[in-house]
């Protein structure tokens, strides 16, 4: 079981890196055409939405803050909720 669950950790870490990616590329005027954009667009979007709904960036003066919470999910409650299920 502790096996399924550091795999499960791998994934949410390559994914946090992905997140990264994304939200960096966001800071220069990136080709939207570009594979890597669309790549980057299409896999964190559909997670980032939904936050971006809950907290939207025009009520934080245009700060996007979704990929923030996002990765505090992936690092700190996602991993404390899996060990906890294994206790």
């Amino acid at each position: 079981m502790f096996g399924l669950v550091s795999v499960i950790l791998r994934v949410l870490d390559v994914y946090a890196i992905i997140v990264i990616a994304a939200a960096l590329i966001t800071w220069v005027r990136p080709n939207p055409y570009n594979p890597v954009v669309k790549f980057l667009r299409r896999v964190t979007e559909p997670v980032l939405a939904p936050i971006r709904s809950l907290v939207p960036p025009e009520k934080l003066g245009g700060l996007d803050i979704s990929p923030m919470i996002l990765l505090f999910l992936i690092w700190y409650v996602i991993p404390r909720v899996l060990l906890a299920l294994l206790l």
